[in-house]
């Protein structure tokens, strides 16, 4: 029996639907225009913040709920919080002071607002740049242990943000989603905000089963919603683990490999 049409795309951002330099190309704008006029659904879903996501609600002419903090924060395109799941205050401290231990600089999004020790400090006005707002600066975690949404490590040690990873998985298991979204961010998220629980609260909120969308991603906490789709495409510039774990692997966010995905895969799947 031949799988059930895809009726929803739900997309990463970074590294997937814009370029290394953050840009919306005209073909991955056509390419969710096209699927829009044939009735297919948009999502995205990202490690950013709300705000972080404004500058694709009018080119992309969103109307799905936009799933930012890996699914820790559902907003409307006017940026109205509908859904939010935080961290557990109690662990807040304790992830941090996990972070640190692999020497991973840390910061924490909480409410509308980003804190970071430094704001001279590795990839901060990279994120400033990407993300389209200024961090605040925290001399420590004091008052600010509430209503976190999702807590970043961050070093371009790639390898200890793998370690950290891993360490986070054992010593939290259940109690929170640890992942990377760039190889130099280990995020940490609510248990329940993570990419495949996106892609089933998508599914729940349109009468769609999970077989019926399609996810385009290129990192390892893009497999999460690999997992609960009916059809998974890696990014070229993806890793040999994400690309294993997807149906399909499409071109590069640099060639245009989301809008070649979705011609390819979803609109001409034959």
């Amino acid at each position: 029996m031949s799988p059930p049409p895809i009726k929803m795309v739900l997309a990463d951002v970074d590294g997937t639907l814009v370029t290394q330099e953050k840009v919306l190309t005209p073909e991955a704008v056509d390419a969710v225009r096209t699927l829009g006029d044939t009735g297919i659904l948009f999502a995205v879903t990202s490690g950013r913040p709300p705000r972080g996501m404004a500058m694709l609600v009018d080119p992309l002419d969103l109307q799905t709920p936009i799933a930012a903090f890996n699914g820790g924060m559902l907003v409307d395109r006017d940026m109205k919080v509908l859904e939010q799941r935080v961290i557990p205050e109690s662990l807040v401290v304790p992830i941090a002071d996990l972070m640190r231990s692999f020497d991973l600089t840390v910061w924490i999004y909480r409410e509308a607002d980003w804190y970071v020790p430094d704001l001279k400090g590795p990839h901060v006005d990279r994120e400033a740049w990407t993300v389209k707002f200024q961090p605040k600066v925290m001399h420590s975690l004091d008052g600010l242990t509430t209503n976190v949404a999702k807590i970043v490590g961050v070093s371009d040690d790639h390898d200890a943000v793998a370690r950290g990873s891993a360490a986070a998985h054992d010593r939290f298991g259940d109690h929170v989603t640890a992942a990377a979204s760039q190889p130099y961010y280990l995020d940490v998220t609510h248990p329940d905000a993570n990419k495949g629980s996106v892609a089933k609260d998508l599914a729940g909120r349109y009468g769609l089963s999970t077989d019926e969308i399609a996810t385009i991603g290129d990192m390892p906490n893009d497999v999460l919603m690999f997992a609960h789709s009916g059809l998974s495409i890696a990014m070229g510039n993806a890793d040999a683990e994400v690309k294993r774990a997807a149906r399909r692997v499409t071109d590069t966010n640099e060639d245009n490999g989301f809008a070649h995905a979705v011609h390819r895969f979803v609109l001409s799947p034959g």
